[in-house]
């Protein structure tokens, strides 16, 4: 007879969304949200970097006043899905690297838990580091160890010796291991050969509940939903946007989030003669940003790498067309199914790559593809349901309701 234990859940994260970063860590609450409401108890422990210029011993003093603090501070308030988040932040001089960001973690962790373990049989890790590490070296002996990995500067965490030897042990160590996508099992795969069977895949989940009210008509109000940085091309999608829109003035474009180019980029659209078509939202919640892709025809999302490519499937759930780079993740989460979704095109450093791809997609809209096809395909790899039942086979397996 298989044994019955109860269902509770810790889940490790370096990202959840705050009031003063809303859009960081979507995914994870995505994940909470879809897993819990059918657990006993979910956890969930936000341990959060608190990134300051500071000298030896002003650390010392923190750590001290940290260490006093931190058990006393820290409360639980409700989140998605009947969780409980708790939010503890860690102290991280600027430029720490990765292996003693890892430590700092766990040393956050126990010193919250008050030296105990956490109480839960199942511990579920966002990322090897820091949480992965956190959780190993917190939980109970008889405790099972899970982590998700879906960190798109891994690449620079396994170059580092001390912080690659951790990840040694955490995959040596955990019960399960999931990837988000092939890029980052072949990574992993290649760097410890000796792991590659315990590697296995598992999608972020996307909700589909919410639908738009009318389907999209044309392709003239487009979003962008992510970081302004560089590395998600978006400076190229100005460009781009500016001769679409010198082509056709109906056309307007979105910019949600926040980042480094913030500034660069509305002095461009006013250089461009396009400030007066372009919007810039700042970040906000996630609930926020489903409702403004719902409210629009077209998502561009040109990134030069991606993990999974998280907002291109809410795109497609929130029943819009797709113009997304193939850049590691998107040509994966879309297989099968990359012309019913929209249009890929190649990573170049130059905007007229973009403008070709919505040239294309303009020519074949809109017999040319089939969002719902599309949109009931990716439901069935990246929902709620499906998502959530893989979780609890793996951490409940050999365990009876």
């Amino acid at each position: 007879m298989q044994p019955t234990v109860d269902r509770d859940v810790a889940v490790i994260t370096p990202w959840y969304p705050t009031r003063q970063s809303p859009f960081r860590g979507s995914f994870v609450q995505a994940m909470v949200d879809a897993t819990a409401p059918t657990v006993d108890r979910m956890r969930v422990y936000h341990c959060d970097d608190w990134v300051a210029e500071l000298s030896a011993r002003e650390d010392a003093e923190v750590d001290a006043a940290a260490r006093w603090l931190l058990p006393r501070a820290v409360h639980w308030r409700p989140t998605v899905g009947g969780a409980q988040l708790q939010q503890l932040p860690v102290s991280i001089p600027r430029g720490t690297l990765y292996a003693e960001n890892a430590r700092r973690h766990e040393a956050a962790l126990r010193i919250a838990l008050g030296g105990r373990p956490l109480d839960a049989p199942v511990v579920h890790a966002h990322v090897g580091l820091p949480s992965g590490w956190a959780g190993l070296r917190n939980m109970r002996p008889d405790a099972k160890l899970f982590v998700t990995e879906h960190a798109s500067f891994l690449d620079l965490i396994l170059a580092d010796p001390d912080s690659r030897a951790m990840y040694d042990e955490l995959l040596t160590r955990c019960t399960g291991f999931f990837a988000v996508g092939d890029g980052v099992r072949g990574l992993l795969s290649e760097t410890f050969p000796q792991h590659r069977d315990r590697i296995q895949v598992m999608p972020n989940p996307i909700s589909f509940e919410a639908g738009r009210t009318d389907p999209v008509a044309r392709l003239h109000r487009w979003i962008y939903v992510g970081g302004l940085k560089p590395t998600k091309g978006v400076h190229l999608l100005l460009e781009a946007f500016a001769t679409c829109h010198a082509d056709d003035d109906a056309l307007t474009l979105t910019l949600v989030g926040e980042g480094p180019l913030l500034d660069q980029l509305k002095t461009r659209a006013g250089q461009l003669g396009v400030a007066h078509a372009v919007t810039f939202t700042g970040p906000v919640p996630p609930e926020v940003a489903l409702r403004l892709m719902r409210e629009h025809d077209l998502l561009v999302h040109p990134s030069r790498a991606e993990t999974f490519g998280m907002v291109v499937v809410e795109a497609s759930a929130a029943g819009l067309p797709v113009l997304v780079t193939r850049c590691g993740g998107p040509e994966r989460t879309l297989s099968g199914i990359e012309e019913a979704a929209g249009q890929l095109f190649g990573v170049d450093d130059d905007a007229e790559s973009i403008v070709e791809a919505y040239r294309l997609l303009a020519a074949r809209w809109p017999d040319g593809l089939d969002l719902a096809r599309a949109r009931t395909e990716l439901a069935a790899r990246y929902g709620y349901r499906a998502v959530a039942d893989a979780h609890h086979r793996a951490w409940f397996a050999g365990v009876a309701a």
